[in-house]
Order: structure tokens, then sequence, then C-alpha cells
């Protein structure tokens, strides 16, 4: 709450104290303040609101909302009162009830600044552009300032952006708001940067290039200042847009001849000389080049400048720039490339990145810059410049014999010659030498790299807890190799040795995310969720890195059978999305308020790419799921949770046709050379495998939804006509067409057999639960409630055939479901001489076979709604024709034996846990042998601290798991028809 800088009116010393109380979070205080208040000035506006918000954040929302309304309905004009119920209504997050309040405001105060310039920003926060133009320009005829008419343009240009029809925005809102600034640009009357940069963007939008390109080199275009190069960017950016391309070169050499270490002013240097020798452009036998000076058209031209960069580098004292030489390197590549024999002239690239390490090997940008170059070396030359590169780094001979370091390795005497040597091994790895040696060679390897990480530690002693360790990326690399071992020889005691090298490491770098972010990949491969909880918790995730790499978390979660972290991981992620909206218009306020235009476009398309995020809809979807699974028990409960959900199974909410992915794919550091890397190809299988399997998932969501608010036909009219909420008849059956459909796509994706990089986007649940068999026992299921819903309002003559399908379904199902429980069978954790093996596949599995048994009660609870009312009308039937020996319909006595099956099945499956957690409680770590690998006792107590880890993740997941079966169980057990 805004503490009041001065006396507005004799009010605000009685308000005061509600004000204290509120700020320090006192809410029962204020409102006893607030009630004593009103009941000496009962008209005291403000004191009922404020009451309100006191009410609102003790969890009271329909007592605080009708308070706030009763002040509402009374159209307040004071100040106080005003800006307490804008406070109110966003804390409810009603922002539409603050342009109501403000419209109200400005009819009986017309004359007010404050109360328009309110009344603008509120309809900013809810996207009412067209009144927002409307109120911009009512304000600026009542004080006519530049920013309030400014305003207005840029709500048109909103207009546009927005438009569903592009044509609309090209022909009405753009041009009008061209006319609109014109006509401010005729009368002299622009006054700052923000408005040249709005004029700037109105032009950019309609394609009018020339024109802004006019504006940029004109008067208005010197108020564009605030930014280094912005005037000259904008030109740059025309140039290119126009294909004036001796313009951009003349304008790009121009500026590295002011700054030669600018590098996308080289590049387009370089974009532009191409150009022009794919066009034969000469230069005019008299004159300027063009407009913006020399022009450069030719390869022996671009060698000349280069080389005149390089030498001026050369010859000057102090600090060099890494540009001029990078850009030779660059020249090289695309001269290379277009097969051009001035290539030569240049020099030969090994030596010229040679010279180039020599210059700046001791910064950690070397080997950024560098792998940009690596193709340049042809295959035989690699192993040639990792010698001369080694040569190169002053390494000291060790005289250590003990376990920290190997006799006779030379080591790095301080941290330059330390970061030369990291900078050698990663380019090593980039070229592929590593993955190229045999497995004792990568042995060896590891040996070293793990003496100069612990040799490294020396120099980082005095380093914060908060920051990394100068050897930290050899620790990395170990355990790369370590992984590159694994997936060769299959030994999964390599890749537990590599954790207890992450581990090691985050000892002495507790902040090291790519040590946490490895581990997190490596822990859930291995099937343990619980680990990864505190490591992502620690990384401190802020803002968008929520959408970017949440999945790392929200994939494993559920499917490894941590319910309540999946729960908790599903809502980090739907805080950050659910609060997008109101955040970014805050930032879109800002904007008008600072004069930010070109920053608006921004926000708006930021807020779209999130609400059309990838992640976003299957967090929501997987949460929903998730709650369903684990609080649902019984068909009342189920329907409940549906209807508390606002999920409507008859639309599909997903925005399928803008999907945006936002994941970030390139998180890991990776040093892996092109072709193990991902490809384009891959991110695009990625993309088509999530997007299949949430179309899975939320047609599964949909149908469980569809289930629970299906009543019988008998009452489904009563149903409907009581709370107007019960899903269409024929809802589930298209539903179950859909999603057979898209099982049939998921199982073609599947059989083309993609897989990613273990550093690239991780698999999906799609193909594991398609080669169990749950996935079509699920649809099995919902195909049974189908036939049911035929049996429900089937005639008579119908009956006997519908009683058939049904009764097959049954035995089907209990088949389905005995050939899903069988995968789920073996041992999680295997010792067997001394080496420890997992089987993470089991617990997926066991994961797919509780959600399943989940949806067939709900099923089978649907069953028992259908064939309680036709037992009982039968019954009646039987008693009125006094018929003894009527036998009883097949169907009754199929659901009684399938129920029985059920219970035998899942009383097995809790059998079944219960011995795989004795098995895990019994298994004793400490005897787990790791001959042969030479671990020090530090080095084992590390990799036997990840072990730990993993086993109590195991017995964790099956505790959930437990749990929630014995509920379904009990459930069962309540069956009856």
């Amino acid at each position: 709450m805004a503490a009041r800088g001065h006396v507005q009116d004799p009010n605000d010393r009685r308000l005061r104290p509600i004000y204290d109380y509120l700020d320090n979070g006192n809410n029962k205080m204020a409102i006893q303040q607030a009630d004593k208040l009103l009941k000496k000035h009962k008209d005291l506006h403000c004191a009922k609101v404020l009451k309100a918000i006191g009410l609102q954040r003790t969890g009271k929302q329909d007592e605080a909302f009708s308070l706030a309304q009763e002040v509402t309905s009374l159209e307040p004009t004071d100040d106080n009162s005003l800006q307490a119920l804008t406070i109110l209504y966003r804390e409810m997050h009603r922002p539409e009830l603050v342009a109501k309040l403000y419209e109200v405001a400005v009819r009986k105060v017309p004359s007010s600044e404050e109360y328009h310039s309110h009344l603008f920003m509120a309809y900013a926060r809810v996207g009412e552009y067209k009144k927002m133009q409307q109120a911009g320009m009512a304000l600026y005829k009542i004080v006519p300032k530049n920013p309030y008419y400014f305003w207005s343009v840029m709500s048109l240009v909103m207009q546009a952006i927005s438009a569903q029809d592009e044509k609309l925005s090209q022909t009405m809102f753009l041009p009008l708001a061209e006319r609109m600034v014109e006509k401010m640009v005729k009368e002299e009357k622009i006054e700052a940067e923000a408005e040249v940069q709005l004029y700037y963007m109105i032009l950019e939008r309609l394609g009018k290039y020339v024109e802004a390109l006019e504006v940029v080199l004109g008067p208005l275009g010197e108020k564009l200042s605030s930014e280094r190069h912005s005037r000259e960017n904008k030109c740059m950016v025309l140039y290119q847009r126009l294909e004036r391309w001796p313009e951009c070169n003349a304008l790009s050499l121009r500026l590295l001849l002011r700054n030669s270490d600018d590098w996308q002013f080289y590049i387009s240097y370089f974009n532009s000389l191409f150009h022009l020798m794919d066009q034969a452009w000469a230069p005019p036998e008299e004159g300027q080049h063009c407009a913006e000076g020399e022009v450069h058209c030719a390869v022996a031209q671009a060698v000349s400048f280069v080389e005149e960069r390089l030498a001026a580098e050369e010859g000057k004292e102090g600090r060099l720039l890494r540009g001029p030489y990078l850009a030779r390197l660059e020249l090289i590549g695309r001269l290379r490339e277009r097969g051009c024999p001035e290539e030569l002239q240049l020099g030969e690239p090994l030596e010229h990145m040679f010279q180039y390490f020599l210059k700046f090997g001791d910064k950690p940008c070397c080997i950024t810059d560098l792998k940009l170059f690596l193709d340049l070396l042809s295959p035989d030359q690699r192993v040639q410049f990792i010698n001369r590169l080694m040569e190169a780094v002053p390494l000291t001979e060790s005289s250590s014999s003990g376990e920290e370091e190997e006799e006779g390795l030379a080591l790095p005497g301080d941290t330059r010659a330390l970061q030369r040597h990291l900078c050698v091994c990663q380019l090593a790895r980039s070229l592929g030498l590593h993955h190229a040696l045999d497995p004792p060679g990568k042995l060896a390897l590891i040996r070293q790299l793990k003496t100069h990480y612990r040799h490294g530690l020396q120099f980082g002693k005095a380093c914060l807890k908060t920051e990394p360790q100068f050897s930290d990326m050899y620790c990395l690399m170990t355990a790369h190799v370590y992984i590159d071992l694994w997936k060769e020889t299959g030994d999964e005691g390599l890749l537990w040795q590599g954790m207890g090298v992450l581990e090691e490491g985050l000892s002495h770098s507790p902040s090291n995310a790519q040590f946490k972010l490895l581990l997190i990949l490596l822990f859930c491969g291995l099937g343990a969720f619980e680990p990864v909880v505190d490591l992502y918790c620690s990384l401190d995730a802020k803002h968008v890195q929520h959408d970017t790499i949440g999945f790392l978390l929200t994939r494993y979660a559920e499917s490894l059978g941590h319910f309540a972290a999946a729960s908790q991981s599903c809502n980090f992620s739907l805080r950050f999305f659910h609060s997008n909206q109101k955040d970014t218009s805050e930032y879109i306020i800002q904007a008008f308020k600072y004069g930010a235009f070109e920053k608006i476009p921004e926000f708006i398309a930021f807020r779209n790419r999130l609400n059309c995020s990838l992640h976003f809809a299957q967090v929501r979807t997987e949460r929903m799921l998730l709650d369903l699974f684990t609080e649902a028990d019984i068909s009342s409960t189920l329907e409940d949770n549906v209807r508390s959900m606002g999920l409507c199974p008859e639309e599909d909410d997903i925005l399928w046709a803008d999907m945006r992915d936002n994941r970030d794919l390139t998180v890991f550091t990776c040093w892996d050379p092109k072709d193990r890397q991902l490809s384009e190809e891959q991110r695009r299988q990625s993309l088509e495998e999530e997007s299949l399997w949430l179309r899975v998932r939320s047609l599964t969501l949909r149908l469980i939804g569809s289930l629970a608010l299906l009543a019988p036909a008998s009452r489904n009219s009563e149903k409907a006509a009581e709370n107007g909420v019960a899903v269409k008849h024929d809802t589930l059956r298209p539903l179950v067409t859909q999603l057979e459909t898209a099982l049939n796509d998921a199982a073609q994706f599947t059989e083309r057999g993609v897989q990613y990089p273990l550093l690239g986007p991780p698999s999906t649940r799609l193909s594991p639960a398609l080669s169990s068999g749950c996935c079509q026992c699920q649809a099995s299921a919902f195909r049974l409630s189908a036939h049911l819903q035929e049996l429900d309002s089937a005639s008579l003559e119908d009956m006997s055939e519908i009683q058939t399908r049904i009764e097959n379904s049954f035995t089907s199902l209990i088949a389905q479901l005995q050939e899903l429980f069988s995968k789920c069978k073996g041992d999680l954790l295997e010792v067997n001489g001394g080496h420890f093996k997992t089987q993470p596949s089991l617990l997926e599995n066991l994961v797919f076979f509780v959600e399943t048994v989940c949806m067939v009660l709900w099923v089978s609870t649907y069953c028992a709604k259908v064939l309680r009312p036709l037992k009982s009308s039968l019954q009646k039937k039987k008693k009125k024709k006094k018929e003894i020996n009527t036998a009883t319909p097949v169907v009754f006595s199929g659901y009684q034996e399938y129920t029985s099956s059920l219970q035998t099945l899942l009383s097995q499956a809790l059998d079944h846990i219960k011995g795989l957690e004795t098995s895990l409680i019994a298994l004793k770590l400490g005897v787990l042998s790791l001959e042969g690998q030479a671990l020090s006792e530090e080095e084992g107590g590390f990799v036997k601290m990840a072990m730990e880890k993993v086993q109590s993740s195991y017995l964790r997941s099956l505790q959930e798991l437990g749990d929630l079966l014995r509920k379904r169980a009990d459930a069962l057990r309540s069956l009856k028809i």
C-alpha cells in the first residue's frame, strides 16, 4: 500500500493506521480498525474498501467482493477510494472492473487529467486497444501534451498487431497511425526520440522502407541518440531490406574503421560484398561510390581490408581486439565455400588458429571463438593442430607420487596456463579426438582430467561458494568421457563413477549449474527423481526459465512415481504462466509511461509466445491428470474434481496451430563434434513427438472428463436440467475415435526409431507407453464405456448383441491389464558379483499400470451406474411375472467376474510392490564392489552417495505408488450392482 506523502484531505489521518496495518501484513487488525472507523464515519467509502482488502487477504473473497461492489455502486470520485479499489480488484484478478470504475470517474469529473490517465492504463491492462485510442485522444484534448497524443497513435499500432485480418491492419490501422504522426511532423511538434521511434516502427510495418530511411537520415533521425549506433543500425537494416548493397557495404566499412571489434558489422560487410560480386556491381568512374562513401566489391579489396585491420592490431600496444583475427578466418571460410582461389592469399587456417590461441588462449572466450572455425581444418590436420597447441601450453612436471596427482604428469602453474590447457582439451573433444579413443585410452584420459581438476582446485581456495572453481570444466569433461564409455561398453559402473565425479564437483562448487543439470539428466535416466527436486530448486530458475528448462523437471516427475513432487513441479511452472498475463500488462503500462513504444510489440509477442507454449499446454494437462489420479476415488469424487477444474470435454483448448516450442535444448555445455550434436531434423522430430504425446494425454483427459460428467440415459435429462453441465451423450464415441487415431499416428512415429543425443531433448513417455500396452489398455477401457452407453439407450432387440460385446470387453480388458502388469515384474536394482544394475523401465511401467488402473476403476464405476438400474428393473419385472428360473443376463455375471479378477490383480500388484520395497531395504550398498576401477576412498564415497540417493528415490516411488494403488483397491471393493 503506498504511504501518503502529504495530507490530501482530513480523512487521511484517520485512514493512516489502516494503511499501516495492511502494509505490515496485519490484516485482522486492519479490519478491526476499519470497523471502528466506520462506526463513527459510516460514509467513509475508503475505509470500507480498505476493510475489503483486509478480508480479501484473509481468504474471505466473497465478503470482500460484496463490500467492494457496494462502494462501487456509489460511484466514488475521491482519489483514496479509487486507488484502494484499484488495488483490491487487481488482487482479485479482475482488472476489467478497474476500467469500469474510472469510466464512471471520468464521466463525473471530465476535466481530470489524472482520472483520464488512469482510465487509459486500465484499458491497457485488459487489452482494450480501441478504447485506449479513444481515451488517449480524450486526454490529449484536455491536456495537449505530446505523450498523450502518441499514446493514441501507439494504441492504433497495437490494434494493427492484434488484428486477425492482416489486410485490415495494412489498410486501416497503420495508415491512420501514419497520418496522425505526419500531422505532428508537418506542424513540427515532434519532440522526443520515442516519437521518432514510433514513426519508424509504423513505416517499417507498412513496408515503407524508403520513407523510413528518409526519416532516419533526415532531421528527425538526429533524435535517435539514446543507444550506441542506433541510427546506423536502423540504416543497416533498411539497406538490407531494400537490397541496397553498396550503401550497406560502405556503412559497414565506415563503422569497422571506427571500431574493428564489432562483429555484426563484419558479417554485414561480408554479406554485402558477396551480393555485390554476384551482381557484378562496379563503382562509378567519377564521384562517390554511394551516399555512404567508399564501396568494396572485390575479394582483393576485402583481403586487403582485413590485412590492414590485422596490421593495425599487431602494431599497437595494450589490449588486442579479437575481431580482425576472427574476420580473417570468417573470410577464409566464405571464400572456400565459394571456391575462390583468393583464399590462399590469406594463408593456412591452422596457422591462424594457432596464432589466435597464442594471443587469446588464456581467455574463456577462446574455445567458443575457435569452435566456429574447426571445419576449416582437414581431418588429418586435427591431431597436428592439437599437438601444436599443447606444446604451446606452459606446463610443469609434477613431482607428486600420491593418489591426487599422477607421477610425471605436466600440470599448469597458474590460472592462465590452466585456462590454456583447458581450451586445448575442449578443442580436442570438439574435434572428436576423445570419441576416437578406445576404452583403455578413454580411461587414461579420465585419470588425466581428474588429476588436472584436483590440481586446479588450489587456485580457487579463495573463491566464494557462489563462484565456480577455475578447473570445473575438467570435472564436467570427465563426466562426459565416463558417459561415452558407459554408452560404448554398457557397463553401468562407469556411469556411477561419472555421477560420483559430478557429486565431488558440487562439493567444491555448490553453485555450478552445469554439474546440477547433468546430474538431473543422469538421475532421471536411472529412474530416480527424489534428488532431482533439490538439484532443480538449487538452480533457482527465474521467470522465463520455468518455460525454457522446466521440461527437465516435469518430464520425469509423474512418470517416476513421485506424485507429490510432480504436483509441486507443475505448480512451479503454472505460477509463472498464470502471472504472465498480469505481469506483461504492467510492462506495457511502464513502456507507455516512459515512452518506450518500440518495446510494446515485443512485450505482446512475448505474452503470446508464452500463452502458446508447448510446455504450458503440457503442464496444464499433466497437472489436471495428476490431480484426478491422486484425488478422485469414485465416480462422485471424480465428477466433483472435473467440475472444479472447469474441464469441458467437448472443447479442445490447446492452440495446436500456434504452438511454440520454447525449450532451451542447448542448456547443457557440450563439446561433441557437429555430427554428434542435436540436428535441426532431430529438433523437428522432438517437437512432433512432444505434440503427439500431448495429443494423447489431452484426449485421455477429455475422455475422463466426459466419463465423469456422463450420467446414465435414465437420469441424463434430469441432471442436465438440474445444473446445465452434464456432457452431451454423443461426446464419448467421437473422442474415443480421435484417441484411436492419435495412437495410430503415435505408433507410426515410434516405428521410425527416432533417437536424440544424450545432451539433447529427453524422449517423451510415448514409446514406453505404447510398448507397455498401457495406451491400448486405456483406449479399450474407454471403448467399454462407449458400449455401456449403447446398452444404456438400446432397445430390447439390440441388448443381447451389446451385452456380448461388453462381456468380451471385460475379458479383454483384464487380459490387457495382466499383460501390462507382467511388464512390471523384476527387480529395480540388481546386485550381481559386486556390480550395480538398475532397471528404471520397470518403474515407469509400474506407473503406467497404476494410471491405467485408475482409469479402469472410473470406467468400472460408470459400468455400475449403468448396470445397477437395469438389474433393478429386471428384478422388478421378475417379481411381477413370478418367474423363478429366468437366467440372469450375461452382462451382470460378466461384470461380477470382471471386478473379482480386477481385485485379484490389484492384490498381486500390491504384493509385488511390497516385495520390491523389502528387497530394496535389505540391499546393502556398502557391499558393492568397484574393483578394477581404481577408485580412491573419497571417490568411492561420492559414488556411494549417488547410489544411496537412487535407492532412497526408488523407495519413495514405491511408497507413493503403493499408497495410491491401495486407495483404488479399497474403492473397487465398494463397487457393487
